[in-house]
């Protein structure tokens, strides 16, 4: 039985179709196209391979890294096979770290069609992509994995909020298309979102829209509490000021009333003064709840049963701004089968054992360094008053 087990597992990885890998060995820049679209304007940045600072082992860790603060970084690689996804899972697999300790700049990839420019030199931001999909950060307030599509002209994003990792260390990014209009996002190999693409994205009428013709009855009580008729206002509330005189101040000795007026003291706020009046709320009796608007059939609505397919995916493209460069990608994959890119994945759990192990010993050895720099300072500070002193006693 496990023979047969391992033979149709064995059966099924050789029926997977990988259309494109890349782990930046060798000459990367023969299969990589830097974009001219930034160099007019000065902001173009570029590339490097880099393991970075910590790893598991260098040479299979090295990966194309962002060299450059405040630029954007646009290159794109062919697909040896320009491949349609119809009738077929869609896979796009990637590595990233964001070993600077990013603050603000993207980490995604884009797959764009064969028409999307025609020469990669000229592959600019606003260049026809099909799909982009990684991670993305800009202060606290954007934290997220992108999953856009493109089509009809227009980008649509995932209308669920799929948080990203922040940290510096290696994180594995997967995105599965589905023949049957699903979707799915894992990060690190744990599913982190899915669903269904006419669902969470707006690339279709929705099914049911609000009914043009209901309107909320006149008489619709969705106030849960009333004041309370029983409750009256105590007599003489309104005449309590809001400020009174202070009862300490003195008038100073030296006022003179011809010259500087009268007197009057510093106002105060009143302890006795609770603010304007507001009858006590109780229950309200015909409180209906919440009036909700009713809906019907969009007749709008056209399922598209190949939302997920796409006739063209002909290039892989970085396109990004950072602030604050340092960012490395590394193992790329597109292919059919998840099985194939859960193979791939052992290259993120092999760099993951060590390149922690790796940055903290980083992170001691600079430690010890700042800490040496610091007594370096203190003593010839100290040196520096010393010489002072026995200057001053000469």
């Amino acid at each position: 039985m496990k023979t047969c087990v391992l033979l149709l597992g064995l059966c099924a990885l050789a029926t997977a179709k990988v259309y494109y890998q890349e782990t930046f060995d060798g000459d990367w820049t023969s299969r990589w196209t830097m974009s001219t679209a930034k160099d007019a304007e000065g902001t173009a940045g570029h590339f490097r391979a880099s393991a970075g600072k910590w790893y598991n082992n260098k040479e299979q860790d090295t990966g194309l890294q962002t060299a450059e603060d405040a630029r954007f970084y646009i290159a794109a690689a062919p697909i040896p096979e320009d491949f349609s996804n119809k009738g077929k899972t869609l896979v796009l697999q990637y590595q990233i770290k964001h070993e600077q300790n990013i603050d603000c700049g993207g980490g995604y990839l884009k797959l764009l069609p064969a028409d999307a420019f025609t020469d990669a030199k000229l592959f600019k931001p606003d260049s026809k992509y099909n799909l982009m999909f990684g991670p993305d950060v800009c202060g606290t307030s954007t934290k997220k994995t992108h999953v856009i599509f493109g089509r009809d002209g227009t980008n649509h994003l995932v209308k669920k909020d799929i948080k990203c990792e922040t940290d510096q260390f290696t994180h594995l990014y997967t995105l599965i298309v589905k023949p049957d209009n699903t979707y799915e996002v894992l990060i690190d190999n744990v599913h982190v979102e899915g669903g269904s693409l006419e669902d969470d994205w707006d690339m279709v009428e929705p099914k049911e829209i609000l009914d043009p013709e209901a309107k909320k009855p006149s008489d619709w009580v969705d106030d849960p509490q009333m004041d309370d008729p029983e409750d009256k206002k105590p007599e003489g509330y309104d005449a309590i000021p809001a400020l009174i005189p202070d009862p300490e101040a003195k008038k100073p000795e030296d006022w003179d009333d011809e010259t500087d007026g009268e007197w009057e003291a510093p106002t105060i706020d009143n302890p006795a003064y609770k603010g304007p009046w507001k009858a006590r709320r109780i229950p309200n009796p015909a409180y209906k709840g919440a009036w909700v608007h009713p809906k019907i059939a969009n007749p709008a609505y056209k399922p598209n049963p190949e939302l997920y397919a796409y006739e063209s995916f002909k290039y892989v493209g970085i396109e990004i701004w950072q602030v604050k460069a340092g960012t490395i990608f590394d193992n790329i994959i597109i292919t059919d089968s998840v099985e194939e890119a859960k193979e791939w994945a052992a290259k993120w759990e092999a760099t993951k054992k060590g390149e922690k192990a790796m940055y903290d010993q980083v992170q001691e050895a600079e430690r010890k360094a700042a800490e040496e720099a610091r007594k370096k300072e203190e003593e010839e500070h100290k040196s520096k008053e010393g010489e002072e002193e026995e200057e001053e006693e000469e």
